[in-house]
């Protein structure tokens, strides 16, 4: 499975079968996890077999079997780089045959804390993964008006790219962007609160899957 095709048929999964994952699988998520931070300058790590991420009552309703994720960290800052780094994480995952779910709040700080890399100066939430007891269904959108615009006749690639963006996972599902084009030159902005950081580097990343890296240049 290519990025593009585990973009269009990830979806949120909450609940987990026991599973494991095997460990070719597990060795090719942590090299990509290692080029990332390398890349990046980024602290991301991934925790196998370990229930300490959500608390009693989140384990019990909302994250069943959830044993397995990547802790989404690194320094002051960065924001932006880990929203753009766990997306291409979480839709790696997808590809190995694994289903995901990004988790903005809901977690245990102090689970986190206690099993993330040293050098995590900041923790910005996690990517469950496994296999799932579902697998999910697609997140309400919105229309590609309602976030996107271009000057002139939009070429095929924008479109596709704006297609992407709406793909992406954003905090509470609010899809707060606002893109522009123009010739090659994109801009894109995102309103979203304490989130809008990891939600705008979630949607560069998606739409560059999209629209392909190399028809446009970032405004």
């Amino acid at each position: 499975m290519t990025l593009e095709e585990a973009m269009r048929t990830r979806h949120t999964v909450r609940r987990y079968t026991d599973r494991k994952i095997p460990g070719d699988i597990l060795e090719q998520l942590r090299e990509r996890i290692r080029r990332n931070n390398e890349e990046h300058g980024l602290a991301m790590s991934l925790v196998t077999e370990n229930t300490e991420a959500f608390g009693p009552a989140l384990k019990l309703f909302l994250a069943k079997g959830v044993r397995n994720y990547v802790i989404l960290a690194g320094g002051p800052g960065l924001d932006e780089k880990i929203g753009y780094c766990g997306a291409d994480v979480m839709l790696f995952a997808q590809a190995l045959g694994l289903n995901s779910w990004w988790v903005g709040g809901t977690y245990s700080r102090k689970g986190l804390r206690k099993n993330a890399a040293p050098e995590a100066e900041k923790i910005l939430g996690l990517l469950a993964l496994g296999y799932g007891a579902v697998q999910g269904v697609p997140h309400k959108s919105k229309r590609p008006g309602e976030v996107a615009s271009y000057e002139g006749e939009a070429p095929e690639w924008f479109a596709k790219g704006v297609e992407a963006l709406l793909l992406a996972p954003t905090a509470l599902n609010r899809q707060t962007f606002t893109l522009r084009g123009e010739g090659r030159r994109v801009s894109l902005a995102c309103d979203g609160g304490a989130f809008a950081g990891v939600d705008l580097g979630i949607g560069k990343y998606h739409f560059e899957l999209g629209a392909g890296k190399g028809n446009f240049d970032w405004a």
